[in-house]
């Protein structure tokens, strides 16, 4: 009859346990939050043509696992987006996108505008989140030829023009550690 060895049989047993944490840990998607008003939202267009699903389209196409969850909002303000972001960011979220808008300027509130990013620019650091914010600057740069009717919003191809302009900043921000 062989002996019992204890020790023999927890080895083998934590050997496969880290084996399948490591495989785990290499299957494991990236989770994106795009944090913004409408521009994010991807207002007037269907849900697969905003940028956030664009930009996860573009991560995919590039073999990465990463999931971009859209969390615009059509006429938010960076007052709002920092009181919703406990409920739209979820502990492990690997990096958000901040797209702010201009609808603090738009509303009068332009001038709390820069506390509140920096508000939840603190908040995702002290949680180890990573934060990419894409300006307003970066919208203007976009062909006007793919402005809607009302010269604020995009067309599908305007955002994924977006999508694809993101994309490089967001591989560089996820590449700091």
């Amino acid at each position: 009859m062989p002996e019992f060895t204890p020790p023999k049989r927890l080895a083998g047993a934590m050997l496969g346990i880290l084996v399948s944490l490591a495989a785990q840990a290499q299957s494991a998607r990236l989770r994106i939050v795009a944090l913004g008003a409408s521009n994010t939202a991807g207002w007037g267009v269907a849900a697969a043509e905003s940028y956030p699903a664009q930009l996860e389209a573009l991560l995919t196409a590039k073999g990465m696992s990463a999931t971009v969850l859209n969390a615009g909002i059509p006429g938010d303000t960076t007052g709002g987006m920092l009181a919703r972001l406990e409920r739209e960011v979820a502990p492990g979220t690997d990096l958000v996108i901040l797209q702010p808008g201009t609808n603090d300027e738009r509303i009068g509130s332009g001038a709390e505008r820069a506390g509140n990013i920096a508000e939840i620019e603190r908040r995702l650091a002290a949680r180890g989140t990573r934060l990419l914010i894409v300006e307003n600057s970066m919208l203007a740069e976009l062909p006007p030829s793919e402005l809607r009717e009302d010269g604020i919003h995009f067309t599908p191809q305007g955002y994924v023009i977006l999508a694809q302009r993101v994309l490089p900043l967001l591989l560089e921000a996820l590449a700091r550690r």
